[in-house]
């Protein structure tokens, strides 16, 4: 399945029914008077954060969605039907915003959540309610309400628990694959990582969701390169991986570029919290470890784990300092419940 994580899309709610304009007519009733029915309500536009996607790629094909218009009202005092709501399924973690891309409508981040985006039109009144003691026989009726029209923009933010950044080739694909149930491509060029990757990660009891994003490189906020539009990807996330290869000519420098990358973009990115791994250990002796890990302290890094992909040496102590900065039950987490206790416990919450 491609991913597509942004997409432009026409909203039109239903627009309300006319009302009916009608007189009783029955045998033996000389003045029947008025007996139009008011039309249906339009159809709204709904949004809803359904579990089991992860890509906005149906809104390629599909970009037109228009709620159906209410039914006409009728003779003999009869009410129009309402239209049906128009649901839309986006993934968890869609974002809607106005079409210059600036405000935020709607944030989905909860499965199940939904917003109203759009309402339906009233239906329109039928002569039947304009009756008064002075106008016994009303001909007028309403056409009823217009539905709204919108251009609007779905963003997707993956959400996950922790993030992966580093340079192209720092080998944020074999980590994921060594540690998690992902299976993203692996290749010795850069940029094998065209597009984010997740992955959920069990460690000692505990699961959570890892991403992946595309390497960045010097320039990445002005667009160098893939540019920073997979950032926002990793702006939900708790803490950062941030793994720096140590078969590079200079480790220090390459975490300084990435660093200065995320600062550029924004968004509070550089105020998360961070841990560095050094990678690639198996292709490096004791001593070499040690020098460019004091290196990499001496540029701003707390604490630097010595990592190694390829054999997992190293991961475990990595995945303990990940497990420190999420709560005590992460949202991929499922408690365990005894059947019989199922009164007694509440709605669970991962909060």
């Amino acid at each position: 399945m491609h991913f597509l994580d942004q997409a432009k899309i026409y909203l039109r709610s239903g627009s309300g029914g006319p009302g009916a304009v009608s007189f009783r007519r029955e045998k033996y009733i000389e003045y029947g008077g008025p007996d139009g029915g008011n039309g249906g309500r339009g159809g709204d536009i709904v949004f809803v954060a359904v579990p089991g996607l992860n890509t906005l790629i149906d809104f390629r094909y599909t970009q037109h969605f228009k709620a159906k218009r209410g039914g006409h009202g009728m003779g003999q005092n009869r009410t129009g039907k309402s239209a049906d709501d128009l649901v839309i399924e986006v993934p968890v973690g869609t974002q809607i915003l106005d079409e210059d891309r600036e405000t935020v409508i709607a944030d989905l981040v909860e499965v199940g959540q939904r917003v109203t985006l759009l309402e339906g039109g009233m239906g329109g009144r039928g002569n039947a309610s304009y009756k008064t003691a002075t106008n016994r026989a009303p001909r007028q009726h309403q056409p009823g309400e217009a539905g709204q029209e919108l251009w609007v923009w779905l963003r997707l933010k993956l959400l996950a628990d922790a993030g992966l950044v580093g340079l192209p080739n720092a080998g944020k694909s074999t980590f994921i694959n060594q540690v998690s149930n992902a299976q993203a491509k692996v290749g010795d060029y850069a940029f094998t990582t065209l597009v984010p990757k997740l992955g959920v990660v069990r460690h000692k009891g505990r699961e959570f969701v890892l991403a992946d994003i595309p390497g960045l490189i010097e320039g990445a906020a002005e667009g160098a390169g893939i540019g920073d539009r997979f950032l926002g990807h990793i702006e939900r996330c708790r803490v950062l991986i941030h793994l720096v290869d140590i078969t590079g000519a200079d480790p220090a420098a390459a975490m300084r570029v990435v660093e200065g990358e995320l600062e550029a973009y924004g968004e509070a990115l550089d105020d998360k919290p961070r841990l560095v791994a050094l990678n690639k250990i198996d292709m490096a002796d004791a001593e070499l470890i040690a020098g460019f890990a004091a290196e990499l302290k001496e540029a701003g890094a707390d604490e630097v784990f010595p990592i190694s992909g390829a054999t997992g040496a190293g991961v475990e102590a990595l995945l303990d300092a990940v497990l420190s900065y999420l709560p005590q039950r992460t949202a991929t987490e499922q408690p365990r419940q005894d059947p019989d206790d199922e009164d007694e416990i509440g709605d669970w919450s991962p909060i």
